[in-house]
């Protein structure tokens, strides 16, 4: 599998998220809000804004834990399953692409109205498909050709962006008036809610970003930081833009306008202001539109490398280390949409499926802990789990109700579809064991007979970590590990070990057992309670092995007090003197180690002991 290149930084990060973010969600519905709520729709936004804040912590725990190409369909396959990740990468994908089809048209609408009012030229509906077109497959080529030039167009449009918004807010504070705000706690707590489900839908591009966490620098810092600070950044804008807007426009003008920024704008900055504003807003919905794409085209990618989809569009470009087909399938789906489909419909479509997605989200939260798989390691942890998680999933459902019956058709559809391809095309490629079938484990107490989610979760933090495997951990990869679940005297573990030396460097049983029965008479192998590493030096050159022996009863040493539950074996010929010394420091680390002897204990089985060693955060000596 072709990794994707590492090449996205902090600012990168916060931009894609905090582009994502503003578009429409200013631009357009402040004056439906206001419509709704009054004034109160202030408050509306602000309460939009937190209950986003569980999702975005959660989805921030999952993509440092899990920094995939994928997302949210990544995180599900690998927590709820195939059949259940089917559906989430097909819903993420259509509500991700959709809503950037949505972006491109809003932005050639806008366009319009510009030329229309300043240059007096109608451009007429044809015109309009054509430019939004033609955005679209500038926005292709140039996520074809680079993520990294993405990521800085991006930056600049939203510094742009936020530039012109903050010029906006300085300039319209002096000119609020107070009584524009009168009646703003007549408004039932009810409608406020409501309203602030139908804004909701606003802040719902800040969790984009974790479609490309693959190609993000140092995830576990600039992934977090990153939506964390788009979160803060864009919310003040929100609230501060709309008090603004609230506090210079009359009742009648604001629930009538379309551009109800640009409306405000032109009360204090006449003319001047509507086109500044209409510019920031085409900004805005370029860079919904831009990241869109970057983000959308990660899911059929990440699909068709799981084998739940035809493998052509995991295919890299070999020159820009782009998934150069799967970002053409994403552009043309949009075009398509562009031209033959009704949008709104399915905008509203698309924002209840990307609710379904934050409650899978939060569970696959749930099921990842609650499994206890020793690879899932992330760098950052949501707080108040599971109590964020649940309220999370309480709130989200709330909202689902308000949605309507034809989106949730339509969604139920997305399942069915799912189900059938499933059926048809995947079951029989796909054999991987989710992390709920570990939480399953572990409740029934029944083992499973694959571990390749606790394998694959180890390579990701391995890559992760840019750990640099050394001569120790290619030992470990290939030694044989004993798994004592049964009291046991010491001379029967040496007995056992030299069994399983022998054949594998050349030596026979018995010399083996006798060098081994010698070494602890001399002096106790024991290096602290609980943990013993006995080493031996054997005849020969180029001989080097390890045996690792985990006890749950404890064996009982001759000169120790304390049951030894860990032990690492070593056996090397007098020519890996140096070397020996070298693993013995590296046990040494690994055993220092905050619980280490309560994850060794807690591994589920032999494979779980060897993920352990290969995880550890030992210095690697790479020199050998």
């Amino acid at each position: 599998m072709t990794q994707l290149k590492k090449q996205l930084g902090l600012l990168d990060v916060f931009s894609i998220a905090a582009g994502a973010m503003i578009s429409s969600g200013l631009f357009v519905l402040p004056a439906i809000a206001y419509s709704k709520a009054g004034p109160a729709a202030i408050l509306s936004y602000a309460i939009a804004s937190f209950i986003i804040l569980p999702t975005a912590l959660s989805k921030a725990e999952l993509s440092t834990a899990m920094p995939c190409a994928g997302g949210t369909y990544f995180f599900v396959e690998r927590s709820l399953g195939p059949m259940i990740g089917l559906f989430t990468g097909f819903a993420g994908w259509f509500s991700l692409a959709l809503k950037s089809a949505f972006a491109v048209v809003g932005m050639a609408v806008l366009i319009e109205v510009l030329f229309s009012n300043f240059l007096n030229i109608a451009l007429g509906q044809i015109a309009l498909k054509e430019i939004s077109i033609l955005c679209c497959l500038i926005f292709t080529a140039m996520n074809i050709v680079s993520v990294k030039h993405t990521g800085r167009f991006q930056s600049l449009l939203v510094a742009v962006l936020l530039i012109i918004l903050a010029f906006f807010v300085f300039t319209g504070m002096p000119h609020i008036k107070a009584t524009k705000f009168d009646g703003f706690f007549d408004t039932s707590w009810r409608t406020t809610l409501a309203t602030a489900g139908l804004v909701f839908i606003s802040y719902g591009g800040l969790t984009k970003v974790a479609s490309i966490a693959e190609e993000v620098k140092d995830p576990g810092r600039n992934l977090t930081l990153g939506m964390i600070l788009a979160w803060f950044v864009v919310s003040v804008f929100y609230i501060l833009v709309i008090i603004v807007t609230v506090g210079v426009t009359t009742d009648v003008e604001l629930r009538a306008s379309l551009t109800p920024v640009s409306l405000a704008a032109s009360k204090f900055m006449p003319t001047f202001g509507f086109a500044l504003l209409a510019i920031a807003a085409i900004a805005a919905f370029i860079t919904t539109a831009n990241g869109g794409i970057l983000t959308a085209s990660r899911s059929p990618m990440s699909m068709s490398r799981d084998k739940l989809l035809p493998k052509v569009l995991a295919k890299v470009n070999r020159r820009f280390r782009t998934p150069h087909i799967s970002i053409l399938l994403t552009a043309g789906f949009m075009i398509c949409s562009i031209v033959f489909l009704e949008i709104e419909l399915l905008v509203k479509t698309a924002s209840t499926l990307m609710i379904i997605l934050f409650i899978l989200d939060n569970v696959s939260v749930i099921v990842m802990r609650e499994s206890r798989i020793q690879a899932y390691r992330p760098q950052f942890r949501c707080p108040l789990y599971p109590y964020l998680q649940i309220v999370a999933i309480i709130a989200y459902s709330a909202l689902l109700i308000d949605m309507g019956r034809i989106p949730l058709s339509i969604c139920g559809l997305f399942i069915v579809g799912s189900g059938a391809w499933y059926l048809l095309y995947v079951q029989k490629r796909v054999t991987r064991a989710s992390a709920v079938m570990h939480l399953v484990e572990r409740i029934t107490d029944r083992q499973l007979k694959t571990v390749t989610l606790e394998d694959e979760l180890r390579d990701i933090l391995i890559e992760r970590d840019q750990i640099i495997k050394d001569r120790f951990d290619k030992l470990i990869r290939d030694c044989r590990i004993l798994d004592l679940k049964e009291t046991c005297d010491a001379e029967e573990v040496f007995r056992q070990v030299a069994e399983i030396l022998a054949p594998r460097i050349d030596e026979n049983k018995y010399v083996l057992l006798e060098k081994l029965l010698a070494r602890e008479a001399d002096t106790t192998t024991v290096v602290q309670p609980g943990l013993a590493i006995p080493h031996i030096v054997v005849e020969g050159e180029n001989k080097f092995d390890v045996v690792l022996v985990r006890a749950f009863d404890g064996v009982k040493f001759p000169k120790s007090d304390t049951p030894v539950k860990t032990m690492f074996f070593l056996a090397g010929s007098k020519d890996e003197r140096n070397y020996h010394l070298r693993a013995l420091m590296a046990i040494a680390q690994i055993a220092q180690e905050k619980d280490f002897e309560k994850s060794w204990l807690a591994a589920r089985d032999t494979e779980g002991i060897r993920n352990l060693i290969l995880m550890s955060a030992r210095k690697r000596d790479t020199a050998n």
